[in-house]
């Protein structure tokens, strides 16, 4: 089975500006999310959480009839409240071992709209095919535009000679280009 790990707010966020809130742009993405992994027959594994992007990306899955792992760690199953309704909720002693058996449960890696902890694991990913540790592709989901300034920056650093593209890293800025992307890599024997 198509594993794809996704990494996701355990907040729900809001519209920007501020200033002049609308709908919360970023939770249907989340739903659109988990309802296409679903559709698709592929396995969902992400954080745990029950909260936020998060849950909502789960919750849409699991309605939708598809297979959730959650992996949290021991002292955030309380704070980002551990989604009790998986079909596997793996609980791990921290964040290093998160994100290590994260990518290892993993097919490909896909970014959808969060904070730090969701740079973090992406940066982990990153960090590791840059290494060699793995070849597994990765997506970032850039609703809304939220992350062209990282996109200015990873393409900053590429010319500064800092970092190299990876191969397998790809941009998508809507639902359909995402479904297309992942059926691309599902396809290409990424499993």
């Amino acid at each position: 089975m198509f594993s794809v790990c996704v990494f996701c707010g355990s907040a729900a966020g809001q519209a920007i500006p501020v200033s002049a809130p609308g709908p919360n742009p970023w939770l249907p993405v989340a739903v659109a999310t988990g309802r296409l992994l679903a559709s698709q027959g592929w396995r969902l594994v992400y954080g745990g959480g029950k909260t936020g992007l998060m849950g909502a990306l789960a919750n849409a899955c699991l309605a939708a009839g598809g297979e959730v792992m959650g992996i949290m760690p021991t002292q955030l199953v309380q704070r980002e409240r551990a989604h009790s309704g998986l079909q596997q909720l793996e609980v791990v002693s921290d964040l290093a071992t998160r994100k290590a058996r994260m990518i290892a449960e993993s097919d490909c890696f896909l970014t959808l709209p969060g904070g730090l902890g969701t740079l973090d694991e992406l940066f982990e990913v990153l960090t590791w095919q840059q290494l060699n540790l793995h070849q597994k592709p990765s997506v970032i989901f850039n609703a809304e535009g939220l992350y062209n300034p990282l996109k200015a920056l990873f393409k900053a650093q590429q010319e500064a000679g800092f970092i190299h593209s990876p191969a397998t890293l790809y941009w998508v800025n809507d639902a359909e280009g995402l479904q297309v992307r992942l059926q691309q890599l599902a396809g290409a024997g990424h499993v």
